[in-house]
């Protein structure tokens, strides 16, 4: 079990020279888990993230707090040589090194794998990319709502008679990061076998393919294109969101046979079980929008409340359609500590969403917010790598860091 006040991955140092959300929310991850994430930014203006997001009250990102927490700030202009020198030195004692930029760009920097393995070969390298580190896209510009795009997320999401739509988070980023640090994590275990790092190779598209279920070989085998459908799943019913008599909205996932038996039940009708038109899932899939239009009919006579206590009395999987302000005031997510509550140094009490996943002996934690720019200058380059006050103040007038 883990240390009082000690993380699973405090033995970790991550140099993170990413930026935006691909690589950065990987380093994330990592640092939520005890990891030493060194995050190296421009010493002008920073990551881009400091600036994103569409709400920013006081001039302030809502976002970096969140994807920059745990997270130590350095600055280096690594177009400079001297910066360059800089990361090498910081590798050396470091375990991961966690970059986004288009392939090619650390070995233009001189930093490429081979050489960062001759100053530490145990060294796990982790590069999140649009299209990966190699073939005839490698070179592309690549943003996470292209590998949407080319993942096939894009294609079976909206409505049928609409042109594909995306989701309301950068998906694509956030799934290639995951990936990342899932073959971080991997890496990290191979070299407890062999002393030796590697790369890890992290697209964007090939993330968002990997959660394509069985997509390709319904094409391969059956000659199937899957399409949009909105907010159902071809001939899978009842799974759908249905209104409710004051104004809300409840997703109802009744598509199993007993289940749908319960909810026959708690609509009053328990005959519509043995109906031969509902009685079986691939019946009720080919009579899907009949039976949903029966089913929204009555739910919109009872109130959002009364019908969740009555599906979930009835043993039925129901659900409200959460924004915001609903999770904020859930007794579920408030049991769990889903949301955690920080202090942000200019505006206060700061809410984001905890560790995922939980671990019974040794948890993640939240330990503050994402850092201001070049805060950690003094911890890393003076006291971690000997610098000097005054080769410090050189380098910082130089505009090298």
């Amino acid at each position: 079990m883990t240390e009082p006040g000690s993380l699973p991955l405090d033995d970790l140092r991550v140099i993170e020279i990413g930026q935006l959300l691909a690589g950065p929310f990987c380093g994330q991850l990592l640092g939520d888990f005890g990891a030493e994430v060194i995050k190296i930014e421009d010493p002008g203006r920073g990551d881009p993230m400091r600036e994103w997001g569409r709400e920013k009250p006081y001039g302030k990102s809502l976002w970096w707090p969140v994807v920059a927490r745990n997270k130590k700030s350095v600055t280096a202009n690594l177009r400079d040589p001297r910066a360059q020198e800089l990361v090498r030195r910081l590798v050396a004692d470091a375990d991961v090194l966690l970059e986004n930029f288009r392939p090619g760009t650390l070995e233009r920097w001189g930093l490429s794998p081979d050489e960062l393995w001759k100053i530490n070969p145990r060294l796990i390298i982790t590069r999140v990319t649009g299209f990966g580190q190699t073939g005839p896209y490698a070179a592309r510009a690549g943003y996470g709502s292209i590998g949407e795009a080319m993942g096939g997320i894009r294609y079976v999401t909206g409505d049928p008679d609409r042109p594909p739509a995306r989701a309301g988070i950068s998906l694509g980023d956030s799934l290639a990061a995951t990936f990342a640090c899932l073959g971080t994590l991997v890496a990290l275990h191979h070299r407890t076998r062999t002393g030796r790092g590697q790369v890890v190779d992290s697209a964007i598209y090939e993330a968002v393919l990997a959660m394509m279920e069985s997509l390709l070989p319904e094409y391969q085998v059956a000659g199937y294109q899957r399409e949009r459908t909105g907010t159902t799943l071809p001939n899978v019913s009842p799974s759908n969101v249905y209104p409710t008599a004051d104004g809300e909205m409840v997703l109802i996932a009744a598509n199993q046979d007993t289940v749908f038996r319960r909810l026959a039940e708690v609509m009053g009708e328990p005959e519509l079980a043995d109906d031969p038109r509902y009685a079986t899932h691939s019946a009720r899939g080919e009579s899907m929008e009949e039976l949903d239009g029966r089913i929204a009919r009555w739910s919109s006579t009872v109130p959002a409340d009364q019908l969740l206590e009555r599906l979930h009395g009835g043993g039925v999987p129901a659900g409200r359609i959460f924004r915001a302000r609903d999770m904020f005031a859930d007794p579920h997510f408030a049991a769990r500590e889903a949301i955690v509550r920080l202090t942000h140094p200019e505006l206060g009490e700061f809410a984001m969403h905890n560790v995922v996943p939980k671990l019974s002996e040794s948890p993640g934690a939240v330990r503050r917010v994402g850092p201001e720019l070049g805060e950690h200058n003094e911890e890393i380059y003076h006291h971690l790598l000997g610098l000097s006050a005054d080769d410090i103040a050189s380098l910082h007038s130089a505009g090298v860091i």
